[in-house]
């Protein structure tokens, strides 16, 4: 047995049986924890088969961003987790719920394990589509010219979801500040941390959405990093959270989707189709597009993590209780 195998065979008990343990947790922080460090081992998971560019979405989105909604809601919820144990369903309830569980999960293994040998791939039509992109990454190929309309909408839907999130604002609350990121205590090493750090970070998240057209990398994976140095310099009290009201920070919410369906609809007049790249411009307006998704996906994931405004003076006295 060779190391490489016993480091797969590893990383799969590990996964398996944390998936497992989060499901049993009756505690909404212990499984929320948990679902940071399973997002953790998929990333190493994915890097072992590969797929740089999956596990690095994995990694910034999927237990980053995700894992920190999902924290911040367990202690929001924290006060009322005991009333809702003393609810808890029968057991032909749980039974039933567990048997379909593992019935959908039987049935995701034998459509895996069961397609044919090579199994369906578009891989080669990329690979000898690519070079009319200009591009060397054939994840961000996809992803901004087979699959345009899909990325396209899943920018767009980020918007709505913000909008969501602060429909949970009070009516005196409205137009104010986000509350749930309000500064931390003072005399901690947070502000240094925050003042030392996100210069490195903007780096790596602008070099990220750079080396995205030809190396794993891209708008969401740098967006992602770039939220979370503005969140750490939230956090620290460095920058307070901008209103909701504010009209620049509007603007950068949708400047990205705006540059994408604009770039897309001079497609049908200078290459015959909605966003459809003209082939000696393709790869600068790809790159324009990644500019603009980046600037909306950052301020979007960093007011989601900040969560709904709250009125001004409510603010205030959460500001000076931390510090």
């Amino acid at each position: 047995m060779t190391s490489a195998l016993v480091v797969d065979a590893a990383l799969v008990l590990l996964v398996l049986g944390l998936a497992l343990w989060i499901t049993a947790a009756r505690a909404a922080y212990g499984a929320a924890v948990g679902f940071v460090a399973y997002g953790l081992l998929l990333t190493l998971i994915w890097v072992r088969l590969a797929a740089v560019d999956v596990a690095m979405t994995e990694a910034a989105l999927g237990s980053g961003l995700t894992g920190l909604l999902l924290l911040g809601a367990a202690a929001r919820l924290a006060p009322y987790e005991a009333a809702e144990h003393q609810r808890r369903p029968g057991l032909g309830l749980r039974v039933l719920v567990g048997v379909l569980c593992a019935a959908i999960a039987a049935g995701l293994a034998a459509v895996v394990l069961l397609l044919p040998d090579p199994a369906p791939s578009q891989a080669l039509a990329v690979a000898a589509h690519l070079p009319a992109t200009g591009l060397g990454n054939p994840v961000t190929g996809v992803l901004m010219a087979y699959r345009a309309v899909d990325t396209l909408l899943e920018s767009v839907v980020l918007v709505p979801a913000l909008i969501g999130v602060w429909s949970l604002s009070t009516e005196m609350g409205w137009g104010g500040r986000p509350g749930f990121l309000t500064p931390w205590r003072s005399g901690s090493a947070l502000p240094l941390l925050a003042r030392v750090l996100p210069p490195f970070g903007i780096l790596v998240g602008i070099h990220l959405v750079w080396a995205g057209a030809d190396d794993p990398g891209g708008k969401f994976q740098g967006a992602a990093v770039l939220a979370a140095m503005w969140i750490l310099v939230m956090v620290a009290g460095l920058r307070e959270p901008p209103r909701v009201s504010d009209r620049l920070m509007r603007f950068l919410l949708v400047v990205g989707p705006l540059c994408f369906i604009g770039i897309g609809a001079a497609g049908i007049r200078l290459a015959g189709a909605f966003l459809a790249y003209p082939e000696a411009y393709a790869k600068p307006l790809i790159i324009a597009i990644e500019v603009g998704l980046t600037i909306s996906v950052t301020a979007v994931l960093g007011l989601l993590l900040a969560g709904p405004p709250v009125p001004e003076p409510q603010y205030q006295r959460q500001s000076r209780r931390r510090s």
